[in-house]
Order: C-alpha cells, then sequence, then structure tokens
C-alpha cells in the first residue's frame, strides 16, 4: 500500500512540474549574495540608499510605491536618512489631498504615490509577492534552503534582457530568460551609467539592479530585520526552557526509576 501511494505521489508531482513548464517556460534566476539573507543578515544601509536613487531617477517614472511611507526612509535598519532630507525628498512627488481631493505637494507623512500612467504594476510588495526559487522540480526545496528568492528574481528580470525583441498585436515584446514565457512588454530599463551614485559607486548594470532589488526588498519587508532578532531570542527561550524541563524531569522521576532498576 505505501509503496503505491508513493508511486502515485512521485507521479503527480512530476506531471504537475511538467506542465508548468511547459505553460510557463523555463526561467532562470540568479542567486546574488544580499546582505540581508540568512538568519543574521541585515540590510546595508548604504546600498537601500543607491537602491532609492535607482528607484527615484528610474522606476518611479512607470511604478509606484503606494504601501511605503514616505517617512520610513528616516528609519533606522532602512535607508536611514536625515529627517530634514527625508522631508526635501518628499516635495519630489506630488498626491492628491484626501480632504480636498486636490493634487498638492507630498509630505513625509505621505505615502509614495501610486503610479498608475504607464499601467506598470505597483512595487511595494513586488519583491515578498515574486518567488524567484521554487526548484528542484516544484517541490520547494530551494526556498527552504535558499530563501523566496523575490529579490533575486527582480535582479534577474532586471539584467536578463537578451536584446532580442518581436512585435506582437502592436506590441513590442523584449526577450528575458528570467520573465515566465521568456518576453516581456516592459523594455530594458537599466542601463550603465544611467544614475551617477553619490558615494562613488560605480553605476554598473549589475550594481544597479542588485541595489534597487535590495530597497524593494526592504519596501516590502521593512522589519524583517526585527523579526529575524525576534525569531532567534524565541528559539534561545525555547533551548533554554526544554533543558530545565528536561533536568527537573529528571530529578522528579529519578526515585523511581532507581527504585525500578533495584
Amino acid at each position: 500500500m505505501f509503496r503505491k501511494i508513493a508511486i502515485s505521489a512521485v507521479s503527480a508531482l512530476v506531471l504537475s512540474s511538467g506542465a508548468a513548464m511547459a505553460a510557463g517556460g523555463a526561467t532562470y534566476t540568479e542567486d546574488v549574495d544580499f546582505s540581508f539573507e540568512g538568519p543574521f543578515g541585515t540590510y546595508d544601509q548604504l546600498q537601500l540608499q543607491r537602491g532609492l536613487q535607482v528607484f527615484t531617477e528610474v522606476c518611479s517614472g512607470c511604478h509606484g510605491l503606494k504601501y511605503v511611507p514616505i517617512r520610513t526612509l528616516a528609519d533606522e535598519g532602512g535607508p536611514h536618512l536625515p529627517a530634514d532630507q527625508v522631508r526635501a525628498y518628499a516635495t519630489n512627488f506630488s498626491v492628491i489631498d484626501k480632504e480636498t481631493g486636490e493634487e498638492r505637494e507630498a509630505k513625509d507623512s505621505d505615502n509614495f504615490p501610486a503610479n498608475t500612467g504607464a499601467g506598470a504594476p505597483d512595487l511595494s510588495m513586488m519583491a515578498k509577492a515574486r518567488a524567484g526559487f521554487s526548484g528542484p522540480y516544484g517541490t520547494g526545496m530551494n526556498q527552504l534552503f535558499r530563501g523566496m528568492g523575490g529579490a533575486e528574481h527582480t535582479y534577474s528580470i532586471l539584467t536578463g534582457y537578451t536584446g532580442e525583441e518581436k512585435e506582437e498585436a502592436g506590441t513590442v515584446f523584449y526577450e528575458n530568460h528570467a520573465f515566465a514565457g521568456g518576453w516581456i512588454s516592459m523594455p530594458p530599463p537599466l542601463s550603465d551609467d544611467q544614475v551617477t551614485y553619490a558615494d562613488g559607486t560605480p553605476a554598473t548594470l549589475s550594481q544597479m539592479s542588485e541595489d534597487v532589488a535590495a530597497f524593494l526588498m526592504w519596501a516590502a519587508e521593512p522589519h524583517m530585520m526585527a523579526r529575524k532578532q525576534t525569531g532567534f531570542v524565541a528559539v534561545v527561550v525555547l533551548v533554554l526552557l526544554t533543558s530545565l524541563l528536561y533536568l527537573t524531569n529528571k530529578r522528579l522521576w529519578a526515585g523511581v526509576k532507581g527504585n525500578k532498576h533495584a
């Protein structure tokens, strides 16, 4: 009976993974060594600041961050900009006032505006919603050992263009080996030296893609470091509690066990 169940489960797994690959096409996600990965990883403040710059100068032309409060740019563990810089940065955007319904200059108490003019998706939760690692064969083992890979998926999309184009029904598609199906309607958004980093970091395609991917990961998971710290403390407490319970149990039953062996 067990043998039949095991064979059926393996067969279903192979068939479902094969169907998924046939439907969406094989994609490639590069494994990037981000600083925030692992149980003790943390966000790189300078990288987040560079990623914010890439988003502001390039991505915000089509994409929004409507779920991210502008004031969080000053939070410790994030880009951690000075408060006066955050207030000045907010003035780059316009928002619709909830009370008057009129357009006004944004304040640091507002969220990033939602940019829907180009029909592009909002990026607030993109790094968390997109899973870059899902193998082998759809078992989820990569997600267990390497994480969801949302930031890696963003990086791979930005660096995955091959330069090939095609037109279908009046829409131009661009070949991208990291996008499901292999073709994407978004033209390559980044190129070398497209921005000038204030800290002097060379603005290569790879560097800019990694920086903005890290920033979008922070936008989706701003409290990741706090959760990791809480989880670590919880594990330590559970280990200590388990040890105390074991020692207490052993001492309470020592007399009974001793008499039994006697």
